[in-house]
């Protein structure tokens, strides 16, 4: 198999599983990745392409100018939730989604945090 032709997601979820305080598991046919309980990445196939949820705060901002621009790649959901959808063979940018994951992540264990500090 060609490096071209590789699960895209792969390098994603090896990232997403090297966080501390990791709980890899599955939400309906989509690999989850929580900490502290708290989902930080979702990331499947569906309908040909790949599909990744990230928790986003800082870069809402351009999460939605993607969405502008990429409507068909990029959506912005409630709750600072960003879908960016892409192919093997027009995968996600790295700089982008290593951006994203690394936010997702300290978001998801910064809430824990922010609950335990009453």
């Amino acid at each position: 198999m060609s490096e071209r032709n590789q699960d895209p997601t792969e390098a994603m979820r090896l990232k997403a599983s090297l966080y501390p305080l990791v709980d890899e598991g599955t939400a309906c046919t989509q690999r989850s990745f929580k900490a502290n309980n708290r989902g930080f990445l979702y990331i499947g196939e569906q309908g040909g392409r790949y599909k990744a949820m990230f928790k986003l705060e800082q870069s809402l901002a351009e999460a939605a100018e993607l969405a502008e621009n990429a409507p068909a790649d990029y959506q912005v959901g409630t709750g600072g939730w960003v879908t960016a959808r892409f192919s093997a063979e027009s995968p996600m940018p790295q700089q982008l989604w290593e951006k994203w994951l690394d936010e997702s992540y300290r978001l998801s264990v910064a809430s824990k945090k922010k609950r335990t500090k009453k």
